[in-house]
């Protein structure tokens, strides 16, 4: 009977002494590196990282690719979703719809301040929202395929024809980042 009672008097005085809010956090930090979550979570980012690098480094060497309306090859060309969609099977095993608009629709929508190398960029060039799609590059830049006539480039967003007709940026979410996001939380 007296242990009960000199541990329940332990538990009122040190909750009369709780630590701080930030000796707390200290100690959430210290359950996540113990727990390995922290590790968890930086291995998702640098796979992030390295994922968007190689489709930036494949998609540059299709420069000069001509362009070809419903294409999807680098053989036959490419039109914009489809060399989109081959950039992000060849080098990420996701496949992303055909259509630039169903792509749009597929995809995380985000502010353009927050674009990083391997988002998706969306242009109303038809008179229609998500008319056509490219692969931001970073520095304000993207690579697309643009029209007929026209091969793969890099162009800059912010020239006037482009910057009046942005339409949105998307980012690709794979299931596997899904997956191992939720895993790394757990």
């Amino acid at each position: 009977m007296r242990f009960p009672l000199i541990l329940a008097s332990l538990l009122v005085a040190g909750a009369a002494h709780a630590a701080p809010v930030a000796d707390r956090s200290e100690e959430i930090d210290r359950v996540l590196v113990d727990k390995g979550l922290i590790g968890q979570l930086q291995q998702v980012r640098q796979s992030v990282v390295e994922r968007t690098s190689d489709l930036v480094v494949t998609a540059i060497g299709f420069l000069g690719v001509p362009y070809r309306r419903g294409g999807n090859t680098a053989e036959s060309g490419f039109d914009c979703s489809g060399f989109v969609r081959a950039m992000y099977n060849q080098t990420v095993g996701h496949l992303l719809p055909r259509r630039a608009e169903e792509q749009a629709a597929a995809t995380e929508k985000i502010d353009r301040s927050d674009l990083k190398p391997g988002d998706l960029v969306f242009f109303n060039t038809m008179r229609r929202a998500f008319s056509h799609v490219g692969i931001y590059v970073g520095e304000g830049k993207f690579i697309h395929s643009p029209r007929t006539g026209a091969q793969v480039r890099v162009e800059d967003m912010n020239g006037s024809y482009w910057k009046r007709r942005f339409d949105g940026a998307r980012r690709v979410l794979s299931t596997d980042d899904d997956e191992a996001s939720r895993a790394a939380v757990k």
